[in-house]
């Protein structure tokens, strides 16, 4: 009886030491438009491993047996990338649903910040494809969208109904950043409905936001009609500024540690080729403007900028590039009528003549999708999602 009640008792105060000691649940918000949802599509995977530097992330994203990663100690509920909520143990398949399964960012996020937290983390992502900081995204204190002389011009050139234009704008506004708060507010009320095994005593924390976003707007001439010029992307780093003061106000949480992806597809514009350098000012303007906020001495310490520009597939890029003027001399052939057999045979015989077995499997599964989704290549997707956990997980050190 002795020697049971000094178990007992031995027990009780286990249990209350842990409780004491137990850390709260770790929770990071991902957020933003189609290259936050990720489409990288599952193939790619294989590119990963034929590179030296990245060929560890592979390990890290598949099993031995070449199947891909379940994380039992990460788990995620998304919205935006399928027509539902999507929750449960991170893996494969939280990217956008589209001729999916495809990831994004989120896979290697949690995998890197679990093995640096080392302890359980929780992921909400809310990414919908197409939206606008500007429009979309536009928080509280940025104020309604504002229309400039030259909008108000061609409305009015147009003959169209401004009043009209100005209600559909206003209803828009803000539309995605109030779906992504009250999304967020849902899981922290409920987080076992995600994550079955939390135990409220334990308790949680927002721990780090992640922001990748920027397209629709660096696109946008009519919202930003001096883009290509210095300042001409001005009113994106005052409506960032704005998006994160308005974020921590909402989730109250004063000091959120803040990741901002900025703009990167393409790669670093000085390494621009000739056929893209009508873009370079237009980027380099927009990359400067998104990065800024981080400068700001109001966020010094707890917003960062992460360039997902130095995790372009530079080998893939120059690969395709070749294999274009490949595919031209092709064409050329035909239209000169010295083509012998058919393009199809005639582009492989050459592919085989002008890469090797790697560079023919790098040009063969290395993208699934356009430039502005980043290839839709797991090799730069998991770079940077890499990269996002490494400066969440650091500004969380600075705090």
């Amino acid at each position: 009886m002795k020697n049971q009640l000094s178990y007992l008792l031995a027990l009780a105060g286990f249990l209350s030491i842990s409780l004491a000691t137990a850390k709260p649940l770790k929770v990071f918000i991902l957020a933003g438009q189609s290259n936050m949802q990720g489409h990288a599509q599952l193939q790619t995977f294989d590119v990963i491993g034929l590179d030296p530097q990245t060929a560890p992330m592979l390990k890290e994203m598949r099993n031995s047996d070449g199947s891909f990663r379940v994380c039992d100690d990460v788990w995620i509920s998304s919205i935006g990338c399928a027509d539902e909520e999507q929750i449960g143990k991170l893996t494969t398949g939280f990217g956008a649903a589209q001729r999916g399964p495809k990831i994004g960012p989120e896979f290697t996020f949690g995998i890197y910040m679990q093995k640096l937290v080392k302890e359980p983390i929780l992921l909400i992502k809310t990414a919908w494809g197409g939206k606008s900081l500007n429009t979309d995204f536009r928080s509280p204190s940025a104020g309604p969208y504002p229309f400039n002389e030259n909008q108000l011009k061609q409305i009015k050139d147009k003959g169209q109904d401004l009043a009209k234009i100005k209600a559909e704008k206003a209803e828009a506004t803000g539309h995605s950043y109030r779906l992504m708060i009250d999304h967020v507010k849902k899981v922290r009320g409920d987080i076992k409905r995600v994550y079955p095994d939390y135990d409220p005593a334990q308790g949680h924390e927002l721990a780090g936001f992640v922001w990748f976003q920027g397209w629709n707007d660096m696109v946008d001439g009519s919202t930003y009609p001096n883009r290509a010029k210095p300042g001409g992307y001005d009113a994106y780093t005052e409506n960032l500024a704005h998006f994160i003061r308005d974020v921590r106000k909402d989730l109250e949480t004063p000091n959120l540690p803040f990741v901002i992806g900025v703009m990167g597809a393409g790669g670093p514009v000085s390494d621009y080729p000739p056929t893209s350098q009508r873009y370079a000012s237009t980027h380099s303007e927009f990359r400067k403007a998104m990065a800024a906020p981080a400068d700001l001495p109001e966020f010094k310490g707890n917003v960062t900028a992460v360039w997902t520009e130095n995790f372009w597939d530079m080998e893939l890029d120059k690969l395709r590039a070749k294999d274009r003027e490949l595919q031209s001399e092709v064409k050329e052939l035909k239209k000169n009528g010295k083509l012998k057999g058919d393009e199809k045979t005639a582009l492989e015989t050459l592919r085989e003549k002008s890469f090797d077995a790697r560079e023919r499997e790098i040009l063969a599964k290395g993208a699934s999708n356009a430039e502005f989704h980043y290839l839709g290549s797991a090799k730069i997707l998991g770079q940077i999602g890499k990269a996002f956990a490494e400066a969440a997980h650091e500004l969380n050190k600075e705090g």
